[in-house]
Parts: structure tokens; sequence; C-alpha cells
């Protein structure tokens, strides 16, 4: 919303019931860390962006409203652990109709817009054309879009200033081609109409989903060759090389890693695994599921990896975890590999300190606690990379923030235990370096770099 109120002369409003939210967005500390974020905010913010916690009048003034609330997996009930729960969505639809007037915020005086913005099951926006039909006043037509985002946390400023498709889907009937118009000339201000794709609503949320899919499985595919790579001597990075040199597959995605994490990917593989589950296709339903089994393979891999080289165990050692959100450049931890790993190492009696520039200790207790995670007093955090490694027996990369790369390491490796170890989750360091001033380097997808059984 932000970037629309820079690139048009139009007026966005921010609602959310949180006080508190709204008053990070209206402070010079927002509540999200994005690269580039804060920027473009302080630009528009009291001129052509506004934040408040009065949705009836927000509602009531637009005439094109954007609906981006959370859709968890749910955990009770039909569907528990699979399907996506709707209460939300079902409340924001109740709260847009009561607050609608047939007097004003309409589209040619007679239509309101809503904008499917998160990413949800198939037919939601049929859910919500009927809560808002039902319920909403006389005289006023709703049109359900489905405009789903296609960007990445870290690069999301550069993904929305230039976005590679915007896609809108609508009912292929009169109303809906004009609401598909309307947004599509709001994104006309700054995206190429070519890169504009209009589908009727249904395939525009099943895009999105599917588009999560693939680059999940992407990601799931590669790290199951790493295991291979280590198995067989072969490198990860040449072979990921060879194959990206492939015009048919192309290189992206196809960095090894201790899992993917964040709020879509596997929310969205479970909401397609249900939908074929619905639908009887029990096979394409368990092909989707083995990418999140993979996922958790890679996870448990890495943890196991770990206290092996220790000897097989960590108990009351000092481990230096390098990350905790689930990818640089930003403060999300939603289904981060680090919330496993740190379990696993945890549950073996570590004593693990993190280090991570934007995630602060308490989200760190909370992803840990929601996981069910023991020794919780064996956390602890450090300002600094330098002085999380005192002491240490482990260093263990899982985020891949530029200034891990770039530490001295020269200088950790005195003040840690001997033999110390370095375990690069994301194989962002420089291995021969680090082997050269004497730390034992395993990797993800390399060959076997240090072991300590002895050839008989």
């Amino acid at each position: 919303m932000a970037m629309m109120a820079n690139k048009t002369p139009l007026t966005v409003t921010v609602v959310d019931l949180n006080k508190q939210r709204i008053d990070a967005w209206n402070s010079d500390k927002l509540p999200i860390y994005e690269p580039g974020l804060k920027e473009v905010v302080e630009a528009v913010r009291g001129k052509r962006l506004f934040f408040t916690t009065d949705i009836e009048e927000a509602v009531r003034q637009a005439e094109i409203i954007f609906v981006s609330v959370n859709t968890p997996t749910k955990e009770y009930g039909f569907g528990k652990g699979l399907a996506a729960d709707l209460t939300y969505w079902e409340g924001a639809a109740r709260s847009i109709a009561k607050a609608c007037s047939a007097s004003e915020g309409l589209l040619n005086g007679k239509t309101k817009i809503i904008v499917e913005k998160s990413t949800v099951p198939v037919h939601t926006a049929d859910a919500m054309s009927c809560v808002l039909a039902a319920c909403g006043p006389p005289g006023v037509s709703f049109q359900v879009l489905s405009n789903p985002e296609f960007l990445a946390e870290g690069t999301a400023i550069e993904d929305l200033t230039m976005p590679d498709r915007v896609l809108i889907g609508g009912l292929q009937t009169p109303g809906g081609f004009e609401a598909i118009e309307a947004l599509a000339s709001v994104y006309r201000h700054w995206v190429p109409n070519e890169r504009i794709i209009t589908a009727n609503v249904w395939s525009a949320e099943v895009a999105k989903l599917i588009a999560n899919a693939f680059l999940a499985q992407r990601i799931s595919s590669v790290n199951a060759l790493s295991a291979v790579c280590e198995a067989s001597g072969a490198d990860i990075d040449h072979v990921s090389k060879a194959i990206g040199a492939d015009p048919g597959l192309g290189p992206k995605f196809l960095k090894c890693g201790p899992g993917f994490g964040g709020s879509c990917f596997q929310k969205d593989i479970l909401n397609l695994v249900y939908l074929c589950k619905q639908h009887k296709m029990d096979e394409a339903a368990d092909y989707w599921e083995m990418i999140l089994k993979m996922n958790d393979y890679q996870k448990m891999r890495f943890g196991n990896i770990i206290v092996s080289a220790m000897f097989n165990t960590v108990n009351n050692k000092k481990i230096s975890v390098f990350g905790f959100a689930f990818k640089a450049d930003t403060g999300d931890t939603r289904e981060s590999p680090a919330i496993d790993i740190c379990k696993t190492l945890l549950g073996e009696g570590a004593q693990v300190c993190v280090y991570d520039p934007e995630v602060k200790i308490d989200q760190m207790q909370r992803d840990l606690t929601y996981a069910g995670t023991s020794n919780l007093d064996r956390l602890t955090t450090a300002p600094d990379a330098y002085s999380c490694c005192a002491d240490s027996h482990a260093i263990v990369v899982i985020t891949e923030w530029k200034e891990f790369a770039t530490l001295d390491y020269a200088k950790i490796y005195p003040v840690m235990r001997k033999p110390s170890f370095v375990f690069d989750g994301r194989n962002i360091l420089n291995h021969d370096s680090l082997r050269g001033m004497g730390f034992n380097v395993l990797a993800i997808g390399k060959p076997i770099g240090f072991s300590w059984k002895q050839e008989h």
C-alpha cells in the first residue's frame, strides 16, 4: 500500500484494529523491517498515505478495499493441519458490509471493489461475495477480485517497484471486467501494461498457491541433492551451477540451505494438499506433501550433522547460532529453520547463544515455546557476532546475513573452545580460509570436511 501511495496520486488509508501496530506505523520505528520500506513510507505518510484504527470511516470512503488479513492453517475441526482458517476473512467481509454506505465510496456510484491480497484457498472470493451480498446495504454492488502479491521478503520494495507481473482475477461478467479494469488502471501508473495479467478469479487464486509450491519444490529438490553430494563427494555449488545453466531451468532457487521458512510456502502447500484430498486426488496430494517432508528432513539432517561431528554430544557446550530470521534482510521468523535447529540443540542439552541483527530474544522464546522446545533457560542472545562466539565450541550459520561472510574469523578463533567447529548452513563462508585458521568446517552439500572417526 505504501508503494501504491508512492507511485500514484491516490489517497491510501491503512486500517487495523490493533492500535499499537497503527501507532508504530505512524512512528519512526516501523513494526516490521524491510530494506527501503522506511524511506517509502516516510516519503508519503501524512500526504497520500495514512494509518488509522477507524475502520468504518476508511471502508465507507474507499472505492477499492484491499484485504490482507491472516490465513493460518487450521488447528481444529475439519481440515485440521491442512486447510486454511478463514475466520479472519469472514470477519473482514462482515466488517466491510456493515461499514459500507450506498451514498459514498462507490465506483461509478454503484460498485465497491474488494481485493484479495493474501494468499487464499480457491473460492474464497465466492465466500466473500456471498457474505457481502447478504450483509451489505441495498443498492451496493460488490465485486471481489483476486490480486495476489508476488514478492519476496528482503527484496519486497524492489519487487513492488519493478514487478515481473501483476495478476488480477475477477468474474468474467460486465461488472467483473469493469472492476478488473479499475484496478489495472491503478497499477498502470508505474507498471507496464504488458506485465498486467488478467484472469478469472479462481485462476488467480490457484496461481498464487502453485507459484509458491513450485518455488518450494525447487528448494526441496536442491536440498535433497545436497545430501546426495555429501554422500558422493560432489559439491552442491558445482552441481547447481551446471543445472542452472540449462535455459529450461535457470539458476534461481538452486541454493541449498537448512530448509525453507516464511509465512507462505508451508501454509500454501498444505492448502494445495487439502484441495487435492478434497477432490480424491491422493497421488497429487502425496506429491506436494513430499516437498514439506523433504524440508523437515533437511532441518533434522542439519541438526544431526552438528551433533554427530561434535563427538555425538553437545550437552553443556555453548553453540553460537548466526541468524534466527527465516532469511536475510527481514526480521520475520515464521517457520524459520532456526526454530527446529535450535530446538534440536537445546533438546540435546546445548547452551545456545543466538545473534541476529533483527530478531529479539522474546520473539525467539515465543517461537521455540510454540514449537514445544525444552531447556529454554539455556537460550541466550548476544549483541554482536563476536561476543556471541566467546567460549563457544561451534558456530552454526542458519541465516545468510551478509555480515556473517565479512566477519574477522581470525579474531574469533582464539576466543573459542578447541576444537572449534563451523557448520555453514548457507555456504556463504570461505571454507578453505577457515580451515587454514584451524576451524573444523562442515557445510551442507559439500564433501565431508571433518570426521573424528578413524579408518581401521
